[in-house]
C-alpha cells in the first residue's frame, strides 16, 4: 500500500463570508485566549489577503505574520489596524454574569 500524502490543514480557505470571520473572531474573544485571538486574526487576515491586509493596516507584511501567530502578542495598534482592514470594529459589553 502506498504513503498517502497529506496537507496542512488551513482555516482560511474556509473562510468565505464575512459572518465567518465575526464568528471566528467573537469565539477568539470570548476564550480571552491571547494566543487563539492572535491566531484567528492571522486566520482572518489569511483569508482576505495577508498582502492586503498588511497594506490596509499600515504593517509589515512580515511582521504581520509574526504578530498574528499563535505566539505572536500584537500590539494594540496593529489589533485595531487588522480589524479595520477587515471591516470591523472592536466593541465592548458587559458580562452581565460577572457585574453581579
Amino acid at each position: 500500500m502506498g504513503k498517502i500524502e497529506t496537507t496542512p490543514f488551513d482555516a482560511a480557505k474556509y473562510i468565505t463570508e464575512a459572518d465567518d470571520v465575526v464568528e471566528l473572531l467573537n469565539d477568539a474573544f470570548e476564550s480571552g485566549h491571547a494566543g487563539y485571538i492572535a491566531k484567528a486574526l492571522g486566520v482572518a487576515a489569511r483569508s482576505e489577503g495577508m498582502s492586503k491586509i498588511a497594506a490596509r493596516a499600515g504593517v509589515n507584511r512580515q511582521a504581520l505574520y509574526t504578530a498574528l501567530s499563535e505566539d505572536g502578542n500584537p500590539t494594540l495598534e496593529t489589533l485595531l489596524g487588522v480589524l479595520s482592514a477587515l471591516g470591523l470594529r472592536l466593541k465592548c459589553e458587559a458580562d452581565l454574569d460577572e457585574a453581579a
